[in-house]
């Protein structure tokens, strides 16, 4: 094959690739549920409890990240007083899961590929309904992924202790996967959450 030719097979490869990759990034933009979205928690029954809404944007300083903000519908939880504190928790026989708030700094931005600072906004706290006070080491973190336009999640298992002061580099996300661990969703009230 001659260098023209070679220069040229080259030339095409390259922008079949670009093509590739612009189709790839459109298709997730395509996909990713902009707008106003409802959070629901899920039981393993298919029972459904939508907490609040999250509206996404795409985010200007940020190619392929979208910020978000989540308006938590307090209504549908219940006031409990625990450990000197005020939470808002949902209701079982079985038991309450409580929210609890990232309370540090928060860049709320995600993307396709990364949901980690939105499930911090989205932590929550299990107990059962006879026992005193909180219990933080209880925490769930919903670890996301987006499949098919709808962002959905299965309760991992987390020290919520960890959180007690600010982490010491804001910009890194203090709950990583090394802190979480796998929990058995048979063994938990809600240990779904879909946003959709």
């Amino acid at each position: 094959m001659s260098r023209r030719a070679l220069q040229s097979a080259h030339h095409w490869a390259r922008a079949a690739i670009t093509i590739g990759c612009v189709l790839a990034s459109s298709a997730i933009a395509a996909t990713f549920p902009t707008g106003e979205r409802d959070i629901v928690l899920l039981s393993q029954a298919g029972e459904e409890h939508v907490i609040g809404t999250a509206t996404f944007t795409p985010a200007s300083e940020k190619d392929g990240h979208y910020r978000y903000v989540l308006a938590m519908d307090y209504e549908t939880f219940k006031d409990f007083f625990l450990s000197m504190k005020e939470m808002k928790c949902l209701e079982s026989a079985k038991e309450l899961m409580c929210h609890l708030a990232y309370p540090y700094e928060n860049p709320r931005l995600v993307s396709a590929e990364d949901f980690g600072w939105m499930a911090l906004d989205l932590l929550f706290m299990f107990k059962q309904p006879s026992e005193f006070g909180a219990k933080l080491w209880n925490g769930v973190y919903f670890d996301m992924a987006l499949k098919d336009g709808v962002i959905a999640g299965a309760a991992q298992a987390v020290d919520l202790n960890l959180l007690a002061a600010p982490p010491e580099d804001p910009t890194a996300h203090p709950l990583p996967p090394i802190e979480r661990y796998e929990m058995d969703p048979t063994e938990r009230w809600l240990p779904i959450i879909e946003i959709r």
